[in-house]
């Protein structure tokens, strides 16, 4: 299950909305224009499969969207964790790229998971919107919105990447420490698992 926290950008001691409906947390979003939906769960598809088999286990969902939105890119993403030597630093400096707090000029961040988990941190009109995504669920973060993303210090997720731009990810960097305030992936997975198993 998905969960939407909001907070007062001025810090976590407030929680203005907190919700692990789905259809809530879409139309929560919908007015500072992020997309949010849920596409079939495929248990047949495991975690770090390879990209043809992602793709063609969602084909009809990625063709759907992409007719909607003409990306120029899809890709699939996939880190989890490994006795490989160097993947404990792999994996620390992509958390550490991806936990500051940015912007994207050229092009919206979208993400499907296909599996595990990471939390995009919403920076808008004054509130922080932590939206914790599993297994399931389509973000899409409109170009020029600030936020970040935490994938917590032992990450486990494959995503579907979808870009308008052939570059892919560029991020402009806002310099601000304001993710360092407001409660991590870790401790929100901790506490959100525990509530749920």
């Amino acid at each position: 299950m998905t969960l939407l926290i909001t907070w007062p950008d001025s810090g976590p001691e407030t929680v203005v909305r907190r919700t692990s409906d789905p259809a809530e947390i879409a139309s929560a979003l919908a007015p500072i224009g992020v997309r949010y939906e849920q596409w079939p769960v495929r248990d047949d598809v495991r975690a770090g499969a390879p990209a043809d088999i992602v793709f063609e286990a969602y084909r009809e969902q990625i063709d759907r969207l992409n007719a909607e939105e003409d990306f120029s890119t899809v890709d699939v993403v996939s880190l989890h964790p490994t006795d490989s030597p160097g993947w404990a630093e792999t994996a620390k400096a992509a958390r550490e790229k991806f936990l500051r707090e940015h912007t994207h000029d050229d092009d919206d961040e979208v993400r499907f998971f296909v599996s595990g988990s990471g939390i995009f941190y919403l920076h808008v009109a004054g509130e922080i919107h932590a939206v914790y995504c599993e297994k399931g669920d389509l973000l899409g973060v409109p170009r020029g919105t600030t936020h970040w993303f935490d994938m917590g210090t032992t990450p486990s997720f494959t995503a579907i990447r979808f870009f308008h731009e052939e570059d892919g990810w560029i991020g402009n960097f806002t310099g601000s420490e304001i993710a360092s305030r407001f409660p991590d992936f870790d401790r929100i997975h901790a506490e959100y698992a525990g509530k749920t198993a």
